[in-house]
C-alpha cells in the first residue's frame, strides 16, 4: 500500500465550473487523486475577468481543502506602454500579488505537503518564495509551450505592427520559460512534442508525458438525439488561438454554409464570445449560442465537431471530450497535436481551406462514415485517456521524484 500523499494544487484561475479545458484538466486531476485516497488542497487565484458569474457549488469541494484569493490582473494604459520598452514578461508577472504570496506561504508553512503542483506558467511567479518555504517536491505542469503559442499567433498576422507586437511577447515569454527550466523537481506535459521541445531547450528535470484523462462514465453518447447533418465549434474565445481559428473558419465558409454547397447548420458556442459575433448569425443556418449550461448535451446533439486551430500547443481537451462523445471531428494537425489519432480512422485532418471544404462535404453527405469515425474515436479514448489509469501514472511519477 502506497502512503497517502498530501498534494497542493496551485491554479491561476478558479477551476469551477468545469466548463473549459483548464478547469476540466485541473478538476479531473483532483478527482483522480482523491479517488486514489490522497489528500488534496487547492489554492486558486480568482482573477477579475472570471469572477462575475454566479456559480453552483461543485461537489468536489466537499472532498478537498479549498482557498481562493481575488486579484486584479488588469494593467493601465501607462503600464501597457511602459512595458513595451522593457524585457518584462508582463503577461505572466501580472499574476504576482504580494498579499496573495504571504497567504500562500503561510498555508505552505502550516501544512506539510509532499507535492506542490503548479498548474501552468501563470503561477510560476511564486516559485522562488515557495521553494524557500518548503521541502515539498515542486511539480510544474506545462499546459502549453507558451512562447510557441505567441510565435504561431504572430506568424498568422499580416499586419506588420501586430506581428511585431506578438513577436515581442513571444520573445519575453520564451526568456521567462527558459529561466524556469531545471527550477522544478518534476515536469508534466501532455504531449511527446512538448517533451521534445523542453529537452531541446535544455531541460534536465525529470519529465513525464501524461495525456489528458477523462471520466468515461460521464460521456454517454446517444446518436438518436444528434442532429445530422450539423456542425459545431465549442471553445472559449478569450484564448487567442480559438478566436483566430474560428474567425478564419467563418471568413472562409460562412457564405458556403448560408447559401452554398455546405448544406448543414453550424453552431458556435463557448465562453466570452464577443458581441460582434452576432453579425455571423444567419437564421436557420448559423447559430451563435454563447455560454452553455450543459456542454456535453450540446456536443451530443450535434454531429460534426470543427477544430480549425492555426496556432496553439499542448492537447485540446475539447477534442478529447468530442471523441469520448463519439463525434466525427474535423481538425487541423495543430488542433489534434499530441492525440494518437489516425486520419480517416478516428479523426479527419484538414490543414487548409480546400481540405476543410472537401472534408465537410464528405461528412455531411455520409452519415455512416461519420458514425464510424466517431465510434473509433471513442475506442481510442477508452484505451488511452481513462482518468483512473492516467492518475495511477501521475502518482507513480510523484513517488519517483519523492524517492
Amino acid at each position: 500500500m502506497l502512503p497517502v500523499l498530501r498534494v497542493l494544487i496551485l491554479t491561476h484561475r478558479v477551476p469551477f465550473p468545469q466548463n473549459g479545458g483548464y478547469p476540466i484538466v485541473v478538476g479531473n486531476t483532483i478527482k483522480g487523486l482523491v479517488n486514489h485516497g490522497h489528500q488534496v488542497s487547492l489554492i486558486s487565484i480568482n482573477i477579475n475577468k472570471h469572477n462575475d458569474r454566479a456559480q453552483t457549488r461543485d461537489e468536489l469541494l466537499d472532498h478537498i481543502r479549498y482557498t481562493e484569493y481575488k486579484i486584479d490582473t488588469r494593467i493601465t494604459v501607462a503600464e501597457f506602454f511602459s512595458n513595451l520598452f522593457t524585457t518584462n514578461a508582463y503577461k505572466i508577472n501580472k499574476y504576482h500579488d504580494q498579499a496573495f504570496e504571504k497567504i500562500l506561504i503561510k498555508d505552505i508553512q502550516e501544512n506539510h505537503y509532499d507535492i506542490i503542483q503548479f498548474e501552468g506558467l501563470f503561477v510560476a511567479p511564486y516559485l522562488s518564495a515557495i521553494r524557500k518555504a518548503t521541502k515539498a517536491r515542486l511539480v510544474f505542469r506545462s499546459h502549453n509551450i507558451e512562447h510557441q503559442v505567441w510565435h504561431k499567433l504572430a506568424q498568422q498576422k499580416s499586419d506588420p505592427i501586430k506581428r511585431w507586437f506578438l513577436h515581442q511577447i513571444a520573445k519575453r515569454v520564451k526568456r521567462y520559460e527558459l529561466g524556469l527550466l531545471n527550477q522544478f523537481d518534476g515536469i508534466l506535459v501532455f504531449t511527446g512534442q512538448d517533451e521534445h521541445t523542453m529537452t531541446n531547450l535544455g531541460n534536465k528535470t525529470p519529465i513525464c508525458v501524461l495525456p489528458i484523462g477523462v471520466e468515461l462514465g460521464k460521456y454517454k453518447p446517444d446518436y438518436s438525439r444528434s442532429q445530422f447533418p450539423s456542425m459545431f465549434f465549442l471553445g472559449s474565445l478569450d484564448w487567442l488561438p480559438n478566436k483566430e481559428g474560428i474567425e478564419w473558419f467563418l471568413d472562409n465558409f460562412h457564405k458556403e454554409i448560408v447559401d452554398g454547397d455546405i448544406n448543414a447548420r453550424f453552431y458556435l458556442a463557448g465562453n466570452n464570445i464577443p458581441e460582434e459575433y452576432d453579425e455571423y448569425d444567419a437564421m436557420g443556418k448559423v447559430f451563435i449560442q454563447g455560454e452553455l449550461d450543459d456542454a456535453l448535451e450540446f456536443i451530443n446533439s450535434r454531429s460534426i465537431m470543427i477544430v480549425p486551430l492555426l496556432s496553439g500547443g499542448g492537447m485540446r481537451v475539447k477534442i478529447i471530450e468530442g471523441m469520448a462523445m463519439q463525434k466525427c471531428i474535423i481538425s487541423t494537425s495543430i488542433g489534434a497535436e499530441g492525440i494518437l489519432a489516425e486520419h480517416g480512422k478516428n479523426i479527419i485532418i484538414a490543414n487548409n481551406a480546400d481540405e476543410f471544404y472537401k472534408a465537410m462535404l464528405q461528412c455531411i453527405s455520409n452519415e455512416d462514415y461519420c458514425k464510424q469515425i466517431g465510434q473509433n474515436a471513442r475506442k481510442l479514448i477508452e484505451e488511452l485517456h481513462d482518468v483512473d489509469h492516467i492518475t495511477g501514472r501521475l502518482i507513480h511519477f510523484y513517488q519517483s521524484i519523492l524517492n
